[in-house]
């Protein structure tokens, strides 16, 4: 029986402890993040802030119910405009892309993935806030939809060339269509990644400030509707972080864990939701 060289346990014992210590410092670095927030902005989180609206300068207490909320609404929209174009796009791509056609759109994917923010929020201000004559929360939904497609994308794209070949030939051996193959046995098989992609989506527009200035700006009151400016989390972070006012940043603080816990929550659920076989290839 052979054994490995003294040089190379030398080498696997190095790299073994410094991927280690790499994995370690990543995962410290979250929970530094989480503690730091939660040491500054925890003693602002109540009941009020939770539930009631932005107070005048000078005086304590009052909440940010009107940016959760907004927020919500923010994504939301967002969602329903990036998620299907994305989706479907990466469909087309995954099973019938071939050619220049296809190139160009995965080319083309990749450039809107790198456009600044802040140029996405003034792409939709000459388009949207412009003609409209104000800002609104559709054209923030608008900004952040665009800004999923291309995440939407590419990771719809490679979680489903990640199925493997065979389940494809089988079903279609079995008689499916080739649309009954993509809808009942591809997708299924590749939904937990889809859902995973859509929730590092959603993560990474949730925290965006420049677009949300340009589009839907803010507002310190309640915005019923789709049609009129309204507050969001990170525009109040940044508003309240910059004021020369003690208690804005304490529920600056506050705004920010309250909005990675959402973040963290959302991936948590979605993960819940996959384990438990909600998502399963039909029979």
């Amino acid at each position: 029986m052979s054994y490995p060289p003294l040089g190379k346990k030398i080498t696997n014992a190095v790299m073994l402890s410094l991927t280690g210590v790499c994995a370690l410092l990543t995962a410290s670095i979250l929970f530094f993040i989480l503690g730091y927030l939660l040491w500054h902005g925890g003693q602002a989180i109540n009941l009020a802030f939770l539930t009631q609206l932005p107070v005048p300068v000078g005086e304590t207490g009052g909440g940010m119910a009107n940016a959760i909320v907004g927020s919500g609404k923010l994504l939301l929209l967002a969602s329903l405009i990036g998620v299907p174009v994305g989706f479907l796009a990466g469909v087309y791509l995954a099973e019938f892309g071939k050619g220049t056609f296809a190139w160009t759109v995965r080319y083309f994917t990749d450039l809107l993935n790198g456009v600044p923010s802040i140029v996405m929020g003034i792409f939709v201000y000459t388009l949207v806030v412009l003609p409209m004559g104000h800002f609104s929360t559709l054209a923030g939904g608008i900004a952040l939809g665009i800004m999923m497609i291309p995440i939407a994308v590419r990771s719809t794209e490679e979680f489903l060339r990640a199925v493997p070949s065979n389940l494809r030939e089988g079903a279609m051996a079995l008689g499916a269509s080739k649309f009954q193959t993509i809808t009942r046995v591809v997708i299924p098989a590749a939904i937990n990644g889809i859902i995973t992609g859509i929730m590092l989506d959603l993560a990474r527009v949730a925290g965006e400030t420049a677009p949300l200035l340009f589009t839907a700006l803010g507002n310190q009151f309640w915005s019923p509707g789709w049609n009129q400016p309204t507050s969001s989390l990170p525009v109040m972070i940044f508003t309240y972080a910059v004021a020369p006012y003690e208690e804005w940043h304490r529920q600056a603080w506050a705004a920010g864990l309250v909005l990675l816990m959402a973040v963290l929550l959302t991936n948590i659920l979605a993960r819940v939701i996959v384990a438990h076989g909600r998502y399963k290839p039909r029979t």
